[in-house]
């Protein structure tokens, strides 16, 4: 998948390496990705699979940016071009091809798949966040599971800097008849879909995808609620309802009748 300027060892497929974690590093990161024996220094030039025409080096930076090969923000560490705007999240630059026992998901084995997975007329979501899977994605091709590299950083029980308890990964949840999870998560202080975190000693629930902005550098970076389909969904309904204002200007112009069925069916869809 990756070469690099020294020579790598090269598997199929990694047992994944991950410890219980511990108060003293109270850090989401508790999975590493088993990349290879001499992993890229700071600096360090490698070339990346899917961006073959320019070398790519580590960096730190505390800007935001879109992840070219999972499609997902990021900021802090990760991998750019110097020749142009390519950029990676260092952990899907560095994905093995597999992972084996991961800790979410230990009944198989799952695969690293470069390209977004087709799921038929449904968008394909990950497991783990609920949010829509637009990249790469590590996949199970026994019963399905997938989720998107940086959720795959994540653990089965987390420590986090804001909060002082171990955090353990619930079950499925289970919703209410109205579709509410029946808590409020005590980072974002919203209601959502998707895995969540429970704390082991108090009421305290955290999204999965709360701690995945943990995980790729969004919360230590300032920046908090970058949800790609929450913004398209508002500059949606700002388009619905400057399309109703137009139509309700022509109703003069076209019978009061035939205009107020129009407007009645933008208002639907809005």
């Amino acid at each position: 998948m990756m070469m690099s300027s020294k020579p790598l060892k090269k598997t199929n497929s990694c047992p994944l390496k991950y410890k219980a974690p511990s108060m003293d590093q109270p850090s989401p990161h508790q999975v590493a990705f088993p990349t290879s024996p001499q992993a890229p220094q700071l600096g360090e030039e490698i070339f990346y699979f899917a961006h073959p025409q320019h070398p790519i080096s580590q960096t730190n930076l505390p800007d935001l940016f879109t992840c070219a090969a999972c499609k997902e923000y990021g900021a802090g560490e990760r991998f750019t071009c110097s020749d142009c705007d390519y950029q990676l999240h260092d952990f899907c630059a560095l994905a093995p091809p597999a992972l084996k026992r991961h800790p979410i998901h230990p009944v198989h084995k799952i695969i690293f798949f470069p390209k977004p997975v087709k799921s038929g007329i449904l968008k394909s979501r990950c497991d783990v966040c609920a949010k829509t899977t637009k990249g790469c994605v590590f996949k199970c091709t026994v019963c399905s599971f997938q989720m998107h590299p940086c959720c795959a950083m994540l653990s089965t029980e987390i420590n986090i800097p804001v909060h002082p308890h171990t955090l353990r990964l619930l079950p499925v949840p289970q919703y209410t008849s109205n579709g509410d999870p029946g808590f409020v998560c005590g980072e974002c202080n919203k209601r959502r879909s998707g895995r969540v975190y429970h704390c082991t000693v108090c009421d305290y629930h955290l999204h999965a995808v709360c701690a995945k902005n943990m995980v790729n550098g969004l919360q230590a970076n300032g920046f908090k609620g970058m949800e790609k389909s929450s913004m398209l969904g508002a500059a949606a309904k700002v388009a619905s309802r400057v399309m109703i204002d137009f139509i309700g200007g022509l109703i003069e112009g076209i019978g009061e009748g035939v205009g107020q069925v129009l407007i009645q069916s933008a208002a639907r869809g809005s």
